[in-house]
């Protein structure tokens, strides 16, 4: 990788893309993992450059109404007063005057543009263009939009000397670990709803694998291919065929659940299972399970919760995160369910937890991407 420190940004103005799309309710910021993980490459910026220009996205946006939702005024304020300097914001009027004028400047939304053709999520040349000429060097730290193929990551790149910052490194570095020279036993978790999200993580991992435990909504097309009743637990049909295949051909690595949480909050054992039964999180029998396998695990990846937590259904999920924590493996979170649910149960821990839900997955896809300069 074309790493910062090779970057010559003395006395230079540095254009950095972040990835500052963050949660935000009643005008407060819930999360600002993404914001502090940015702090490194920034401060280290600061010291050397002549001018600092930050470009990050929120949300999606379709109309006017969403531009006042997704205003990224809020994260300068907010940023300003963790790094405790002035940080011009910038709405795209007076541009040159602003930028001339102060040392470190946050741009509004790149996606605002995309109520104009979508021009920031398809990297519209004349915009990338544009983002170019407020610098003479582009760091690109947004590993959560690395996968993304726009304007404001990887269009301004053609047009400009361009590097990677300190946390695109680390997530690839520490993604790297799960792909190549693995400490075994190495164990893969995927929970969340659906089979399809995965499919082609687990089909790039599962030869690597010694275990692929399969929890959440996802494990029930599985359970219903080895002839247990789910009742009306979610199911994708159109996967049967595929967790067949699986099953046969890797029954010793795949780890499914025992019992669950079904919807009055009991417990039931999944051959109990009835017509009328769905299940909404794993039970303790399957977390007994699962202990034993993490306990032995040298590495994990975790991605997706055990089960519907944020309709009360948390069990499976605070317990997976607590073994997890207790474990000695090195354990990479994943993806931004499994990510929220650690910083709501798990905030004290010493998981390697990636920013990027889906640039995360791609890259273990084994998928090249854009947003990385090699």
């Amino acid at each position: 990788m074309k790493t910062i420190k090779e970057a010559n940004i003395y006395n230079k103005s540095v254009i950095i893309r972040f990835d500052y799309n963050v949660p935000v309710e009643n005008g407060k910021i819930m999360d600002d993992t993404r914001i502090i993980s940015s702090l490194k490459t920034l401060n280290y910026v600061l010291k050397s450059a002549k001018k600092v220009i930050i470009l990050s996205h929120m949300g999606r946006v379709k109309d006017e109404e969403d531009k006042k939702k997704y205003s990224l005024k809020i994260v300068c304020d907010y940023l300003s007063k963790l790094i405790d300097k002035k940080i011009a914001f910038c709405d795209y009027t007076n541009v040159e005057e602003t930028i001339n004028n102060n040392e470190i400047i946050m741009m509004e939304n790149t996606r605002f543009f995309d109520l104009d053709n979508n021009k920031e999520s398809n990297s519209d040349e004349e915009l990338s263009k544009y983002f170019a000429s407020f610098g003479d060097i582009f760091i690109n730290d947004a590993f959560g939009t690395c996968h993304r193929n726009n304007a404001s990551n990887v269009g301004i790149s053609k047009f400009l000397p361009s590097y990677n910052g300190f946390l695109v490194e680390e997530e690839i570095n520490n993604l790297d670990k799960l792909l190549d020279n693995v400490k075994r036993p190495y164990t893969v978790i995927m929970g969340g709803a659906k089979v399809s999200d995965k499919l082609k993580v687990i089909n790039n991992l599962i030869e690597k694998v010694d275990y692929l435990i399969i929890s959440g909504g996802m494990a029930y097309t599985f359970l219903k291919v080895k002839g247990y009743n789910i009742g009306k637990s979610i199911c994708e049909d159109e996967y049967i065929d595929y967790a067949k295949k699986l099953i046969k051909n890797y029954s010793d690595k795949i780890v499914l659940i025992e019992d669950n949480y079904i919807e009055d909050k009991s417990i039931k054992n999944i051959e109990e299972m009835d017509d009328n039964n769905i299940g909404y999180d794993i039970g303790p029998k399957t977390i007994e399970c699962y202990k034993e396998i993490i306990n032995k695990s040298k590495t994990v990846f975790y991605n997706g919760p055990m089960g519907l937590f944020e309709k009360g259904y948390e069990y499976g999920t605070k317990e997976i995160l607590k073994l997890l924590n207790d474990s000695k493996a090195f354990v990479v979170i994943g993806g931004g369910d499994t990510v929220s649910a650690v910083n709501k149960y798990q905030k004290e821990n010493h998981f390697t937890i990636s920013t990027g839900g889906g640039a995360s997955l791609e890259y273990l896809e084994g998928k090249k991407l854009p947003g990385v300069f090699l």
